[in-house]
């Protein structure tokens, strides 16, 4: 099923360009011109995602926010003319997911919509977000990690890193792959953070079980193996 985003925008050339690329891109995509239709059409449609522009009649973009946060964790990206730090640091405060400056390429909020989306992932969407293997629970509701029948303390990016490795067993991921997908599309920080995570996540984990363990895939990156049969 395609994943449906709402678009909150009330320049209408604005919002008919982002429509456009979206649906092109196998999106389903609605607009609302003002805060007030948001919230409906918001609660009628229940979106994947919502682009949400600040400067809006009706209700402004951040109220719209609080009342979706009111109800409900669905992703919200922002979108706003206005570029001030201080601007992003309440937007993602108030719990908005990421945050874009206009003018902007359309690559950009596809690039964005597509690392939202893998943050919060198809296992988010079911209840506990809960993966079990031999000896070991990764609880990501309630950012617990079980080894051995006893917890665990993990930093919370860690326990990410570890769930998302973990709910594609066997697949290999790159680490700037792990950098967009944990870390987010716009993290600028060095690609070493993911070895320094990795390395404190094996001492965490390592001799534990032999039917599953953190891989090194020498040039390409890091994978959960999990063996088979």
């Amino acid at each position: 099923m395609a994943r449906s985003v709402l678009i909150v925008e009330d320049e209408q050339k604005i919002a008919d360009l982002l429509r456009l690329y979206l649906e092109r891109e196998g999106y389903t995509a609605s607009i609302a011109a003002d805060g007030g239709e948001a919230l409906e059409l918001f609660r009628k449609l229940d979106p994947d995602l919502v682009l949400l522009d600040v400067m809006l009649p009706v209700l402004d973009g951040w109220s719209v926010l609080q009342a979706i946060r009111e109800e409900s964790m669905t992703p919200v990206i922002m979108l706003t003319a206005r570029g001030e730090l201080n601007d992003k640091v309440s937007g993602l405060r108030m719990g908005a997911d990421d945050y874009i400056t206009k003018p902007f390429e359309m690559k950009e909020v596809l690039a964005r919509i597509e690392a939202v989306l893998r943050r919060g992932g198809d296992a988010g969407l079911s209840a506990g977000r809960k993966l079990t293997f031999d000896k070991l629970i990764i609880d990501l509701e309630a950012f617990e990690l079980i080894v051995d029948g006893k917890k665990v303390d993990t930093p919370p990016k860690e326990m990410e890193l570890l769930f998302h490795l973990a709910s594609s067993p066997n697949r290999v991921y790159t680490r700037n792959q792990l950098l967009d997908e944990v870390w987010g599309f716009d993290y600028f920080g060095d690609s070493r953070t993911v070895d320094v995570h990795i390395k404190r996540l094996r001492e965490k984990l390592e001799g534990v079980s032999e039917q599953w363990s953190l891989k090194t895939v020498w040039g390409v990156g890091y994978k959960f193996e999990v063996q088979q049969g």
